[in-house]
């Protein structure tokens, strides 16, 4: 006789959207990327969220770094100036982790609004800082596919100083814009004494590297109300 038991407990028999063994096979990337796009974009879509402002930086910037601070205080006045209404416009959206991530999300908590977490597994653990919105704090597996959910709403990115990974979310951003894969957006680097000594722009441009129009791709700022000024100037915002 056949072993109706054995049948039902076989993993052939779990369908398949509830086979977490079957979905973690190699074959199944395409799909696990899919699902990391779509999950984001249709909570997002939930939630109402229509734009956001990008805000990058060091992990390793501790509360007290003024830094710290100005990206703190430029959560807020984007915040304050944008989710009115029950509008989910300029929504300020990080990479979920500490330092100035945290300080962007804790900016947008002062104030009672909503913001938004792209966190990532990496090999050593990187939590969730506790001011994202709950409902809106995103684990990721995949850099491309987080890295498309901060640029897909953005209308404007503010960069804050940091390492490589804030380099890496820099430049992919720059070239984006350069070579028309995206809207052109202002793209505000904090601390411009900072950025100058880290990268050599005018290299660039004298090398023949990049036109010198590619210069206007940015701005600088050193304060929350200089950077609020350049979005609102190019959106002609009142």
């Amino acid at each position: 006789m056949g072993d109706i038991k054995k049948i039902l407990s076989s993993p052939s028999y779990i369908k398949a959207y509830k086979d977490v063994e079957f979905l973690n096979r190699e074959e199944l990337r395409p799909v696990r990327l899919q699902l990391e796009l779509r999950k984001a974009e249709l909570i997002q879509q939930d939630h109402g969220i229509e734009s956001t402002i990008v805000v990058f930086g060091s992990a390793r910037t501790d509360e007290d770094h003024p830094y710290y601070k100005a990206a703190r205080e430029f959560s807020r006045i984007v915040s304050t100036a944008c989710q009115l209404d029950g509008k989910c416009e300029y929504v300020v959206v990080t990479g979920g982790g500490p330092g100035i991530m945290e300080a962007a999300n804790r900016g947008a908590h002062d104030v009672g609004a909503k913001s938004i977490g792209l966190n990532i597994s990496l090999p050593f653990e990187q939590a969730p800082n506790p001011y994202i919105t709950p409902e809106l704090c995103f684990d990721f597996h995949y850099f491309a596919i987080r890295k498309m959910h901060f640029l897909m709403r953005a209308r404007a990115l503010a960069a804050f100083p940091g390492g490589f990974g804030t380099l890496d979310e820099l430049f992919e951003t720059l070239t984006l814009i350069q070579t028309g894969k995206s809207d052109p957006v202002p793209v505000i680097l904090f601390g411009q004494e900072y950025w100058e000594r880290l990268i050599n722009f005018d290299v660039l441009v004298n090398e023949g590297m990049i036109s010198p129009d590619d210069l206007d791709l940015f701005r600088y700022a050193e304060c929350p109300e200089e950077a609020w000024k350049v979005i609102t100037d190019f959106y002609a915002v009142e």
